[in-house]
């Protein structure tokens, strides 16, 4: 399963790169708004995918999984999102690293994104999804055993 859920991830960021990069060089975008986008259309692939074929949920109710995905998502987005932000600024701040990057990259963006993007899937993505997303239980469910 973990072989599946990662090439699965590797399709979806596939899709979120280029959507981020074609929106960053391509019209433009801020660095900040595109990787926000491409997190949407990566996150589409993904769930589709998991759905299908990674995690074999088809027992599990769409409806129980598309909400527990959003959720999921949504936390994932925001990792994504701010994390790029937050280690493109701060390493941005170093010279000789910049300078460095800028030499092999256009945008410096690029590698925090790349660092990010996949410490937020190892350490995010995939449990969330195994434990909590796919698990043929309502989400209610989820919350009352915690509480108890």
């Amino acid at each position: 399963m973990f072989i599946r859920a990662q090439f699965s991830s590797q399709l979806a960021s596939v899709c979120d790169f280029v959507a981020t990069i074609l929106l960053a060089k391509l019209f433009g975008l801020y660095y900040v708004y595109a990787t926000l986008l491409g997190a949407i259309c990566g996150g589409v692939v993904n769930c589709v995918i998991n759905y299908q074929w990674t995690f074999k949920s088809k027992e599990c109710r769409k409806t129980h999984v598309a909400l527990k995905y959003l959720i999921v998502w949504i936390g994932s987005i925001l990792l994504n999102t701010l994390g790029t932000y937050c280690l493109t600024e701060t390493l941005v701040r170093i010279p000789w690293l910049r300078d460095l990057i800028d030499q092999y990259f256009d945008d410096f963006f690029i590698i925090p994104k790349i660092i990010v993007s996949l410490l937020v899937s190892f350490l995010w993505n995939y449990n969330m999804h195994r434990l909590f997303v796919y698990r043929n239980r309502n989400i209610r469910d989820f919350f009352r055993r915690k509480e108890s």
